[in-house]
């Protein structure tokens, strides 16, 4: 690809006000559930949060997100936050191998039918992903979608992604992240400290394209932009990088 794209969707016109209540509402609903299991923190993180999240990720747009982006991927794969599988349908016959890395034994165990129906080898492994066990220099292609705001340590997975990716591989990622808008930036910021405690971690407002340079990879394409939604929950980040040299 020729240099770094940038793009970014058409701004919609929306009341300060009614943009507020649509960030807020969807967070209060399930922070009232959340509180309401207090005494049951642990059956909320295995058992109603992986359908959450599984649910979730498979809106429309998303989808499309996947279908545009997972196919690309050749060779030996490895596909860090797995979580369910949901990318596995998009990855072509050009896969020789795939691992799929995610530390949720519940999300694992989800993804493991849509692993079984894939035409090449899957291996789903439980792990941080601050520490894949692959050797150096091991794949062709890594794949991240919808991941990098809940892994703890982002920074740590993205250095482990480069040390085990080929040094002509290519890294294809999908993420949400820290908006390019200061109002959006700023509910972003104010949301993340109560979101992540019951969506598993996830970060609103991590700056994707500055962890991944900062991990040693040159972004070859970049787009970002929102997708239909709440804003601070809907900016996206989506390309492809490779090992800075």
């Amino acid at each position: 690809m020729k240099g770094v794209r940038n793009s970014s969707a058409p701004e919609l016109e929306v009341k300060p006000i009614l943009s507020q209540f649509l960030v807020t509402l969807p967070v209060t609903g399930i922070w009232i559930l959340y509180e309401k299991l207090a005494n049951h923190r642990g059956f909320y993180e295995r058992r109603i949060l992986p359908k959450l999240i599984d649910f979730a990720m498979t809106r429309e747009e998303v989808t499309q997100l996947r279908a545009g982006h997972v196919p690309a991927a050749r060779g030996v794969v490895i596909e860090v936050g797995i979580g369910s599988g949901l990318n596995l349908p998009f990855y072509t016959d050009a896969v020789t191998r795939l691992y799929g890395v995610d530390s949720s034994a519940e999300l694992l165990e989800m993804a493991r039918a849509r692993a079984a129906q894939q035409p090449f080898p899957v291996d789903l492994i439980q792990q941080d992903a601050a520490r894949v066990p692959l050797a150096d220099a091991s794949v062709d292609t890594a794949v991240v979608t919808w991941a990098l705001c809940s892994i703890p340590d982002a920074g740590a997975a993205l250095r482990e992604i480069r040390r085990v990716l080929a040094s002509d591989g290519t890294f294809i990622f999908v993420e949400h992240g820290l908006a390019a808008d200061g109002g959006v930036r700023t509910w972003q910021n104010r949301l993340t400290p109560v979101w992540r405690r019951f969506t598993g971690g996830c970060h609103l407002n991590r700056k994707i394209d500055d962890l991944v340079r900062d991990a040693g990879f040159t972004i070859t394409d970049l787009r970002t932009g929102y997708l239909p939604g709440p804003r601070a929950l809907t900016f996206i980040y989506e390309g492809m990088a490779r090992k800075t040299r």
